[in-house]
């Protein structure tokens, strides 16, 4: 594995806050991956909190809050960077997630992210792929969650082709099983509604070649134990077992009434959805066996906390990726990233930006700060935050792509000060701060020339730069003082004093 970061944290902890169940991993990082050192989980039904307006209910509220003030004492003295939090399906549909979010991260002690149904893909085979011997085949894995079923293709440790579907155990079950009834006709039509759903990828996915299926997460780990259990398969899930499972589902007639070797209460609500949801991508895909992997979601967190921590970040093979698809000017974006990193260092300290992940966004804008001439000339900054505000960026959180989006969107013509309100609190000042960083790269590199800027002191005190330069030098450069005086404008109208000598 590549060089550590020296101040890389020791312990590590993952959390999932999924639309069924929250779980949480904490583990010590050690050269060949990490050893387990705790397990917690709790089962939060989060979706089924959802009222018609998509808000989650007071009731499921505390429910979550109970639940992370638990994990919260378990973690909340570890460092920060080390403890990753992502919320999935249910967060990214409730319209209330911001305020759920702000008291989560209160009782957790740790920041929360909601991350794309694409990153949640991608970090599910992350954990699988590690979970498993590392066979060169192309593997399917299907990972059925509370609100959201992910697909992915795959080989090796990277994960080729990725989608995220709406529908999952509670939704579906809350649906199709409403007050745990079932009978054959329900069956059917949950089965036929999760076909809808497999539509848009079913002939792709046949097509592809696959030569393994492999399941993950609560639902088919629990239908996996029940068909063993039953005497129904000897070895993982086949359409067999998997009907005979059904069937004995709906002769109960109920979820009371259920009496299946292996079933635990907790799963017994939201099993005739997940059923449903199982048996559909059988039929839509072709598996004929799908083995099972107790790693999933949470432990794809904890390697790709590995792969920051040594060097190894999938968010830079991202923007790399961009720069290269959208044609971007990689001379250009490199001298203003310069230029940009070098500012930033001297108002570090007076502008609270000591972090490194003050370091990481600038650099990240300062290379894709120029996307939105892919689109048009015109108004190109607009065009990019719309592009990073929509593109899937595998290793980003959506909060992360917000921000970046914001910098991308702010960096020249009016300070666009309603786009970084729209941020979260916590971010909205640093965020600011950084784009009028990143401004003043760009003003200086507007020539687009290979000549070297000059040396430059910049000072801040809250509101009021004072940028400046060797004697004589904006003499000799009439058109970037110029530059810098409409600049200063600019940043007047958004309350800010820019002081040029």
């Amino acid at each position: 594995m590549s060089e550590q970061q020296p101040d890389a944290p020791r312990t590590l902890a993952a959390v999932d806050l999924g639309s069924n169940s929250f779980h949480m991993i904490v583990a010590q990082a050690t050269e060949q991956g990490f050893r387990m050192l705790d397990r917690m989980r709790a089962t939060v039904r989060l979706a089924a909190g959802l009222d018609a307006d998509n808000n989650i209910n007071e009731k499921a509220m505390v429910r979550a809050m109970e639940c992370l003030a638990q994990f919260g004492e378990r973690v909340r003295d570890l460092p920060p960077g080390s403890v990753r939090v992502v919320g999935t399906n249910t967060l990214r549909k409730a319209r209330n997630a911001w305020s759920f979010i702000t008291r989560a991260e209160a009782a957790l002690g740790h920041p929360i992210d909601i991350i794309s149904g694409h990153e949640e893909a991608r970090l599910i085979y992350l954990g699988v792929s590690h979970g498993l011997e590392d066979e060169a085949e192309l593997r399917l894995v299907m990972d059925i969650g509370g609100g959201s079923t992910e697909f992915i293709l795959g080989r090796h440790f990277e994960a080729l082709q990725m989608e995220s579907l709406h529908m999952g155990c509670v939704s579906h079950s809350k649906r199709w099983f409403s007050g745990g009834r079932i009978d054959a006709k329900a069956m059917r039509a949950a089965e036929i509604a999760a076909r809808q759903e497999l539509e848009a990828i079913e002939l792709a996915y046949r097509e592809s070649g696959w030569q393994s299926a492999i399941g993950a997460s609560g639902t088919i780990l629990a239908v996996r134990e029940i068909v063993l259990a039953e005497g129904w398969s000897r070895e993982g899930i086949t359409p067999q077992s998997l009907a005979k499972l059904k069937q004995a589902m709906i002769d109960a007639g109920h979820v009371d009434k259920l009496e299946l070797s292996g079933l635990s209460e907790e799963r017994r609500p939201v099993l005739p959805g997940g059923v449903a949801i199982l048996s559909a991508a059988f039929e839509a895909l072709g598996i004929e066996r799908m083995r099972v992997s107790q790693s999933a979601l949470r432990e794809g967190l904890l390697y790709d906390q590995l792969g920051r921590i040594h060097r190894e970040d999938v968010r830079e093979r991202t923007v790399n990726g961009l720069v290269a698809r959208y044609q971007v000017d990689f001379a250009q974006s490199e001298r203003v990233r310069a230029t940009a990193l070098t500012l930033l260092e001297q108002v570090a300290q007076s502008w609270e930006l000591g972090g490194e992940e003050y370091k990481r966004l600038l650099r990240w804008a300062s290379s894709l700060h120029e996307i939105g001439l892919s689109v048009s000339h015109s108004q190109y900054q607009k065009h990019g935050e719309y592009l990073l505000n929509n593109l899937d960026m595998p290793g980003f959180a959506r909060g992360e792509q917000a921000r970046l989006a914001a910098l991308v969107r702010g960096h020249r013509r009016k300070l666009p000060l309603t786009v970084f309100s729209r941020l979260t609190a916590e971010h909205e000042k640093a965020t600011l701060r950084l784009c009028i960083l990143l401004r003043l790269a760009c003003v200086l590199h507007r020539r687009r020339s290979a000549e070297a800027v000059p040396t430059l002191r910049l000072t801040s005190d809250n509101n009021t730069l004072r940028l400046g330069f060797p004697p004589l030098w904006l003499d000799a450069h009439p058109l970037t003082r110029a530059d810098l005086e409409s600049e200063a404008a600019y940043l007047k109208s958004g309350g800010f004093k820019l002081k040029i000598k």
